[in-house]
Parts: C-alpha cells; sequence; structure tokens
C-alpha cells in the first residue's frame, strides 16, 4: 500500500471520511469489529455502508508483553507506521480495535495529523451514557491494559472508581483471552462471569469489557443483551459509524438475513 495508491479515489469525503483500521490487534477481534460495524450501520444497499480499509497486521509486537517488560519488542512505532499508511491511503480517521494498544496512543497520534479514536474514551463515555451518575466500574482486560493504568486515568477523570479482579480472577480472564479466543480454543465462560459477579459484588455498577477478545466472547456468550456489560468493541464500532456519517442502528442486526438451510 503506497501513498500513490491511496491518494485517489479512497477518500469518502467530509460527510462519510474513510476509516483506517489498524487491525491484527488480535486477528480475530478485528474481523468482530469490521462484523460490528457493517452490522450496526443502517443500511439498505451496499453504498449505505462504511467505507474503511484495513490494515490486519497480526505480526505487530504483543502490547501485554512489552508493557509487562516481558518483551523488548517495541508495538508503538510498528502501529504509528501503520496509522500513517492509512493516513496516506486517504483515511480520514484511525481506529485501533485493541484496549492495550491504548497505551501507545500518543505515539499514534504524533504520526498522523488525522483523528485517531480512543476505544478507552469511547467505553468510558459509553458506561457514563448506560449509568448515569455512575460511580464505579469493574474492568476485565488483560494483564497489560490493566497494569498500564489507561481505563483507571479515563474513569477517574470521568468521575467513577475502577475496580480490578484480584489475581486469580485476573488469571482467569488472562486465559480466555490467551488461551481461548486468540488461541482458537473454547473458553471458560462460567469462570469470566464469575469474575464479573465478584467485582459487581464489591460495588461496580457496571463491568467493562476492556478487550476485544472478550467482545468476542460477549457476542457468542450473550452479555451485549445484558445492561451490567459495557463492551469496548461495541462502542468503537458504534462510534466509527457515527463518525463516518452513517446512521446507527440501535441494535445489531441480525448476523444473517438468510433462513436457516431445510435439514
Amino acid at each position: 500500500m503506497t501513498a500513490a495508491e491511496g491518494g485517489e479515489g479512497g477518500e469518502g469525503g467530509e460527510a462519510h471520511p474513510l476509516v483506517g483500521v489498524v487491525g491484527g490487534v488480535g486477528p480475530l477481534a478485528t474481523v468482530a469489529f469490521l462484523d460490528a460495524v457493517v452490522r450496526l450501520t443502517e443500511a439498505e444497499r451496499d453504498q449505505d455502508h462504511v467505507d474503511l480499509v484495513v490494515l490486519q497486521h497480526a505480526t505487530i509486537p504483543d502490547r501485554t508483553a512489552h508493557i509487562l517488560g516481558t518483551s523488548d519488542e517495541d508495538p508503538g512505532p510498528v502501529m504509528a507506521a501503520d496509522a500513517a499508511r492509512l493516513e496516506r491511503f486517504g483515511a480520514g480517521f484511525v481506529v485501533v480495535p485493541c484496549n492495550t494498544a491504548h497505551h501507545y496512543t500518543a505515539q499514534i497520534e504524533a504520526a498522523v495529523d488525522v483523528p485517531v479514536v480512543s476505544i478507552v474514551g469511547e467505553t468510558t463515555a459509553a458506561a457514563v451514557a448506560r449509568r448515569p451518575g455512575l460511580r464505579a466500574a469493574g474492568v476485565l482486560a488483560t494483564e497489560g491494559t490493566v497494569a498500564s493504568g489507561v481505563y483507571q486515568r479515563s474513569l477517574e477523570a470521568a468521575g467513577v472508581r475502577a475496580l480490578v479482579p484480584d489475581a486469580a480472577g485476573q488469571a482467569v480472564v488472562t486465559g480466555v483471552i490467551y488461551d481461548g479466543v486468540k488461541a482458537g480454543a473454547p473458553v471458560d465462560l462460567p469462570g469470566l462471569l464469575a469474575v464479573a459477579e465478584g467485582l459487581l459484588a464489591d460495588g461496580a455498577e457496571v463491568v467493562l469489557l476492556g478487550c476485544t477478545e472478550l467482545s468476542v466472547v460477549a457476542e457468542a456468550g450473550g452479555l451485549l443483551d445484558d445492561a451490567r456489560f459495557v463492551d469496548s468493541l461495541d462502542a468503537l464500532a458504534r462510534s466509527t459509524v457515527s463518525r463516518a456519517g452513517h446512521r446507527l442502528r440501535a441494535r445489531r442486526a441480525p448476523s444473517s438475513a438468510l433462513p436457516a438451510a431445510p435439514r
């Protein structure tokens, strides 16, 4: 993808800007994000949908490993370079469907002149809108996201106290993310729900699914219909549709409009 390739025809115009997606972090979460954008867009034909250019860069170094100091490979410059490529292609704004990547937002923003939408900011805003007067929110996320403090700072700025799992609970969340979704293996949904219930019992009024791998679990597990959960990927997808100048559905369209095949 070169600047010459992106300079003509890729831009959607001011009313419908082209969306640049730094993807692959992780790969399945990016696919889930694209699916959510399509199904949240009020559309009757192909041309009613959001124009996106997606860089599915799965080999971006692991964000959590770098934050925790177990890897010297810095994903920040890689994601910044990807955002710059998307801008050259004509993107009017950039999204990164990964919460842990928010730790590197300053590097990404410094590389482009277009807005970089914050998944953490959008999720915090969605939580506050969901529960006016919100005082405490639980956060389920990677160890890297928790250690970086991105949600703690975002929630505190909104006047909300952040609650995170204890070590045992975090181990369950990490297992769901890394040993389950990222590995393409079954996940411990009952265990994840038990961690969430523990945060609610400790005073959380909502629980933020602050990892887009958990967003993959959320729809399959029916958590999107539970008002106690605020899903980060859903919040980012809704913001993306609106920022791109398209009409937003209140609920996602069914995953398939086709009837089941006869048996």
